[in-house]
């Protein structure tokens, strides 16, 4: 006779908790700081250097503090166009893409200007806002006219971004004078951010972000288009129903995640680096979608998510540049809390039953 045997199986719960869903990114960055004190240990390290590096010494010092500013400026204007976009559960992965294309047509405007005034510096953010949304119209555009799946889109343009940035620091951009490296020249003082503090590389780039952070709070809570939004994320036949345009929605998320992706980019470009390079970005539109996560898609949220992030990044490059690790932790680190966050949030929706099964 055949016994039963035993299995797992996820049950959806009546009524997800409130608290968890807020209270998940704080276990699951628990989470992530005890797997990475062990790694620390496994590489040979003292766990404590682990926190010390990645949580401590990024903010012990003003100077400190202001480079994870710096860091989380780009993050989180990405990440908040990002939370807009899955709120409407219109899946733009191409903001990586569209924060290069913001970095160029920034960097297009800041050479085109030199010697001019200061209103150049603004004219390049502006034109960095619709080199991004440009990127993002190509995206909405197939979706609404041929149906193609927005996530792959959006996807493919990164490399075609990253492609069409390495054509022009080889070619028309590149600098003369540069002894052939690819690079712009560097752009003049007029077309730089002006600094927040002196001393430091913080510029009012940070209050940009804070800003967009602001405006998409007041859209999603106090307008008629945040409510479309709303609901053409939580319930589509509903929005529907109502008579809301579902291309409407397509085209002000994926407009407004592309400028907001765009004008990370023309920051980078005019703030902390100076000129354009074919490292403009480490990563950051994607890491912007962990960070739009963490931040359970609300503009405060992702504010706090960007800062975490910039700290991730930060004590990635201590632990390389003072104890010889790999700069690769900053991507083990993003990838635990992701994975963490990712079980916390199936768990709060779903509760595990243990059930028979036939052997």
């Amino acid at each position: 006779m055949r016994m039963p045997m035993s299995g797992l199986s996820l049950v959806p719960r009546g009524s997800p908790s409130r608290l968890w869903t807020w209270a998940s990114p704080l276990l699951a960055l628990l989470l992530t700081v005890t797997c990475g004190m062990l790694l620390f240990s496994l590489l040979g390290r003292s766990p404590w250097q682990a926190v010390s590096m990645f949580f401590v010494e990024p903010l012990s010092t003003r100077r400190g503090v202001a480079e994870v500013l710096l860091k989380a400026t780009p993050l989180a204007l990405a990440a908040v166009g990002l939370a807009l976009a899955f709120r409407a559960n219109v899946w733009n992965i191409g903001a990586e893409g569209q924060l290069i294309a913001g970095s160029i047509a920034a960097a297009a405007v800041a050479l085109a200007g030199a010697g001019s005034g200061g209103w150049v510096v603004a004219l390049a953010i502006a034109a960095a806002a619709c080199g991004g949304m440009a990127w993002a119209s190509i995206t909405a555009w197939l979706r609404d006219r041929f149906n193609a799946n927005e996530i792959l889109v959006s996807l493919m343009l990164v490399y075609v971004a990253q492609l069409l940035l390495s054509y022009v620091v080889h070619g028309p951009m590149r600098d003369p004078a540069g002894f052939g490296f690819p690079q712009s020249p560097m752009f003049d003082r007029a077309a730089r951010l002006p600094l927040l503090l002196d001393g430091t590389r913080l510029h009012v780039g940070f209050l940009l972000a804070l800003a967009a952070a602001a405006a998409a709070w007041l859209l999603l809570a106090r307008s008629v288009i945040g409510f479309q939004l709303r609901v053409a994320g939580l319930a589509p036949r509903a929005a529907r129903y109502a008579g809301f345009s579902s291309r409407r929605v397509l085209w002000t998320v994926l407009l407004v995640s592309g400028a907001l992706a765009g004008i990370g980019g023309g920051a980078e470009v005019t703030g902390p680096m100076g000129q354009l390079t074919p490292s403009v970005s480490p990563g950051y539109g994607f890491a912007a979608i962990i960070v739009a996560f963490v931040g359970r898609l609300h503009p405060v949220g992702v504010v706090a998510a960007s800062i975490l992030m910039a700290l991730f990044y930060i004590g990635g490059e201590l632990s390389q540049s003072r104890l010889g690790l790999p700069s690769s932790l900053t991507g083990v680190y993003q990838g635990l809390l992701l994975l963490f966050l990712l079980g916390a949030d199936t768990l709060i929706v779903n509760r595990v039953r243990l059930r028979a099964t036939p052997a």
